[in-house]
This record gives structure tokens, sequence and C-alpha cells, in this order.
């Protein structure tokens, strides 16, 4: 698979995966070889033979869906990385979470530091990552509109997850999500903002858009 992303510290692979577009993203560090892998979707080989040259240290998960998961007991078993995971989305993991993410934290892999970013909404543990101008969304942001949610007050949550939290960061930071292709945090915050200024059913939930809901 070709690189992704590369700068002088970093690269980074982004493969789909399974039937679903499931996206697993390879993030290296340039200096030490060290790596780390978000999420772990449904036939990881491809992934497994990206990191086959590197030291690979952990496995983030995004959130605790099965189609983010299919692949983590081949992954684990083939490279034994401790999985992390925030607590509140710990249960149903085909593999036992080794070490819990909270808000805020920074997770090392080498020279290279990812912060952990809580945005519950689309599951209770749902996490986000944040390197550099990189932000590795899960299924809490897409192009176009929120990851789905299940009832109208986790849609309220998702979006003050994505407004209080992922807003905050700058307008070129590519947003690198679940599923998919990418998009900018300011592309974002401006199809947001039309959402934002029109009037929405009480009960509105589920897949929503930013542009059509």
């Amino acid at each position: 698979m070709p690189i992704y992303y590369e700068d002088a510290t970093t690269r980074i692979y982004k493969t789909s995966c399974g039937p679903y577009d499931n996206n697993a993203y390879l993030i290296v560090c340039a200096e030490t070889s060290e790596s780390l892998i978000i999420d772990a979707p449904m036939e990881p080989d491809e992934v497994l033979q990206e990191a086959s040259g590197t030291e690979l240290q952990k496995i983030l998960i995004t959130h605790n869906h099965q189609d983010h998961l299919y692949g983590l007991e081949q992954i684990v078993g083939a490279t034994q990385a401790p999985v992390l995971v925030n607590a509140a989305d710990s249960e149903n993991l085909p593999t036992s979470p080794n070490i819990f993410i909270e808000d805020g934290d920074i997770i090392e892999v080498g020279k290279l530091k990812l912060k952990a970013i809580h945005t519950p909404g689309h599951t209770p543990g749902s996490t986000c990552f944040s390197l550099g101008n990189l932000l590795f969304s899960g299924d809490t942001l897409f192009p176009g509109g929120p990851g789905r949610s299940k009832s109208p007050e986790a849609l309220s949550e998702i979006i003050d997850s994505i407004t209080s939290k992922l807003f905050l960061y700058p307008d070129e930071v590519e947003v690198l999500p679940g599923h998919g292709v990418t998009t900018t945090l300011g592309i974002s915050k401006k199809d947001y903002a039309v959402f934002a200024s029109n009037q929405h059913p009480a009960d509105l939930s589920g897949d929503v858009t930013w542009l059509e809901s």
C-alpha cells in the first residue's frame, strides 16, 4: 500500500479493510521505526504486512463497534501489541484491552505523541486522536456530518463533542475518519454552520448530514 502521508518525522498508511470500507491507520515514527495501529477491521492482512517492517507498539481502538474490531484477534495474535480503548467502550472487544484511554491522554510511539480526545455520542467511549495537523476521527466525524446516532440525545451529544472539542483545532487539520475519504475541519465547520442555522425536528437522529438534514 502506498504511503498516505510522510514528513521528516512520520509515515502514515491508510488502508481500507473488509466489506464496510473501514479504514485502518498505521502510524510510524520515522526515526525509531516504532509504530501503532488505529482500529482493527476485518481482513487486516495488508495492515499487518505494512507493519511487518516496523516495531508495533500499540493498537488504538476508536470505539467498540464490531466492524472496527473484526481483525483485532488476528492483529494481536500476530504482534502481541497491547490494546488501548476508552473504558466506556471496553466491553465486547474480542480481545481484552490492556490500557484504558482517558480524555487528554498523550500516547507516545517513538518520538511521536498523539493526543486522545474523548468524543461521546456515536458510542459512550468514542475517542479521536490528534497528531499534528491530522485528526483520526473514528466514527465521530465524517465528510458531511457526524457519525450515526441512536437517539436525539446521542445526536446532541456527538454534536457537542464535535463543536466543543474537535472544532477547537485549526481549519487546516485533515480529518481521517473510520470509513471512506478524508476532509478538513475547515470544510466541516462551514457545513456545520449551515446545519446550525436551520430548524430541525426534535426527533432528529440516525444518519445526519450537515447540508441535507
